[in-house]
């Protein structure tokens, strides 16, 4: 029987994948950007509550303030990238992130918490952009991978960048810390202003020119796509949820030593996670993958008598939490025109941010209430009924968005077609 010509590199996605001209710099690029960005929360909770000594209730308003403007500021950034392309959007971005991490350490509390709102408003759009130039340069049938790898790099990210912002806190001190953070920011803007990638593909711009019709946004906005941003952010509730509830089940269980180790195995299922589920030849439905996270984190808490029995019982819904945003962002890139996909990217993370500071109270009344083992059924359920709710808006979702045909190849007499530039 003869072999498919396809078959030996299908089983190879990443090759594929990273064969793209032009992914890996970016994947690169968005990883090393992203490291200062994930070390913004944790630098202004340790500056507050340990070095101006004004506890982490003040901790938390001013981490409050940043989220909150984050929130506000990421769809905001996103039309803008629509609408006027990448390098205006990153120029101000950088600039403002350069001056807030300049003088941070030194403003007083109040000014401090105003200017964390404001920088959050205007926080550097690296997350949005490298998802939206991933839908850009992948074609259909492979943004799972890309996706897929892209949560993995995330998760890295998110293991370095409040480790380093730790470490440089105890040992240097806010202010050297505070302004190698924003040195960071200042060089990743830079970074993806030079790297200029598109945040449209040729064909998606040659088919808006002809169009000439503006994208409005309930268009997109839909009810579907609203009950999409519900599971998103179910998705980061779950697992904000289930770290708390880990960290207080073993704070009182007198395993405060292994908190780190735990952390880390977690994450490395995650990782695990997401390379399984980015070598599958298709990818899989957002719902399927929040409901079975969901699912497998509420007997989580029977466990709770020993870390290894714990972190060995978390394994099945970590394998889960990659895949499980991978898909999502997946779902935004086929469901949103090319026109709109900076903002809806923008909405995406908005939905994170509300799961994660979600999470904190309600999971902290569960611990305090019923302890920390009846947190992990809280999240988990959390998650599923989140699901359950989306489901009746999913039934109706749009199809994915059609993605026009490459040009064929320039001739004398046809037209030249628009650049591959961003708009």
């Amino acid at each position: 029987m003869a072999r498919h010509p396809d078959r030996r590199t299908d089983r190879r996605p990443y090759r594929r994948l990273l064969a793209i001209p032009g992914v890996p710099t970016l994947l690169l690029v968005g990883l090393l950007a992203r490291v200062p960005a994930t070390a913004t929360g944790m630098a202004l909770t340790l500056h507050v509550a340990e070095v101006l000594k004004l506890g982490w209730v003040e901790a938390g308003v001013v981490t409050m303030a940043s989220t909150i403007g984050m929130a506000i500021g990421s769809p905001l950034s996103g039309r803008l990238v629509d609408k006027h392309g990448l390098r205006p959007v990153l120029a101000v971005t950088t600039v403002a992130q350069a001056a807030f991490w300049a003088c941070a350490w030194a403003l007083p509390f109040p000014a401090l918490a105003g200017a964390a709102a404001l920088a959050g408003l205007l926080s550097l759009p690296v997350f949005n952009v490298i998802r939206q130039c991933l839908a850009a340069m992948v074609p259909v049938e492979q943004r799972h991978t890309g996706f897929a790898l892209d949560s993995m790099l995330v998760e890295l990210s998110y293991m370095v960048g409040p480790a380093l912002a730790v470490a440089g806190i105890t040992t240097l001190g806010s202010g050297p810390t505070m302004a190698i953070i924003g040195a960071g920011m200042t060089v990743a803007g830079l970074g993806l202003i030079l790297l200029n990638p598109p945040t449209r593909s040729p064909a998606e711009l040659v088919a808006q020119e002809r169009q000439a019709v503006k994208v409005l946004r309930r268009q997109w906005f839909t009810p579907a796509f609203a009950a999409l941003l519900g599971t998103v952010a179910a998705t980061t509730f779950v697992l904000a949820a289930t770290e708390l509830s880990l960290i207080a089940t073993m704070t009182d269980a007198g395993q405060t030593g292994w908190i780190g180790l735990a952390v880390g195995i977690w994450c490395v299922y995650s990782l695990i996670g997401g390379l399984v589920y980015g070598g599958l030849r298709h990818g899989v439905q957002p719902l399927t993958l929040i409901g079975g996270m969901g699912l497998l984190t509420v007997p989580v808490g029977l466990a709770s008598g020993d870390w290894r029995w714990l972190i060995l019982a978390l394994l099945p819904a970590g394998l889960l939490c990659a895949p499980s945003l991978a898909s999502t962002v997946n779902a935004v890139s086929s469901w949103v025109p090319a026109g709109a996909r900076g903002e809806a990217m923008g909405f995406h993370s908005t939905a994170l941010l509300i799961g994660i500071a979600a999470a904190s109270p309600v999971a902290g009344a569960v611990i305090d209430g019923a302890g920390p083992a009846w947190a992990f059924t809280v999240a988990g359920l959390v998650g599923l009924a989140m699901v359950a709710a989306a489901l009746p808006f999913w039934r109706r979702r749009p199809r994915a968005t059609p993605v026009p045909v490459e040009e064929p190849p320039v001739t004398v007499d046809s037209p030249t077609p628009a650049s591959s530039g961003t708009t």
